[in-house]
């Protein structure tokens, strides 16, 4: 049995608590899938897998189900400590070819930031497959004109979760996911 998903969404959340443990409970619920049982993948998006709106996407998932996803996640307890996760992806314009998905885990970036490095970190490695020239030296707008030019990506999009630890010493966990549908 050949196990490809067929639809994707994308969600993203935010948990508070005493504990490491509860604050990522607390994050996977914010987002709509502690229901589920995580399974970590890597970063291929297939090749006719559908992005579907994260209301959609959580209507198929059941308790207890093993549900595959990129995840990105951060955490910390440190007073002030700016966190973030993003999980970014790059679809290319030929519908017979596969995409890639990338997690980026940050300290001390914005959501605009991390966003923007997950998003390069996709087109970079999507690039790579394609055969279109890709310089990491250049900023992620420089890049992005230059592959949205070749006609070869079509849409890059990403989801982003950040959150400033208090001082109340509760560890603070941002999550951003990928989840797919079989």
């Amino acid at each position: 049995m050949t196990m490809i998903p067929r639809k994707v969404f994308f969600t993203k959340g935010v948990g508070k608590h005493k504990a490491y443990l509860r604050s990522f409970e607390l994050a996977l619920r914010d987002a709509g899938i502690e229901k589920c049982n995580i399974v970590k993948v890597s970063s291929i998006l297939p090749p006719g897998c559908k992005i579907i709106p994260k209301h959609d996407g959580i209507k198929e998932l059941h308790p207890g189900q093993i549900t595959h996803a990129v995840l990105a996640q951060c955490s910390s307890n440190e007073p002030h400590r700016l966190i973030a996760a993003s999980v970014a992806c790059a679809k290319p314009a030929d519908k017979n070819a596969y995409g890639y998905l990338a997690e980026h885990h940050a300290f001390g970036e914005t959501d605009g930031k991390a966003g923007d490095l997950a998003e390069d970190l996709a087109v970079e490695m999507l690039a790579s497959t394609l055969g279109v020239e890709y310089d990491e030296n250049k900023s992620y707008n420089e890049n992005k004109e230059i592959y949205q030019l070749k006609d070869k990506i079509v849409r890059t999009l990403n989801i982003t979760q950040s959150s400033i630890c208090g001082t109340d010493e509760k560890y603070h966990t941002v999550i951003a996911a990928a989840v797919f549908i079989l």
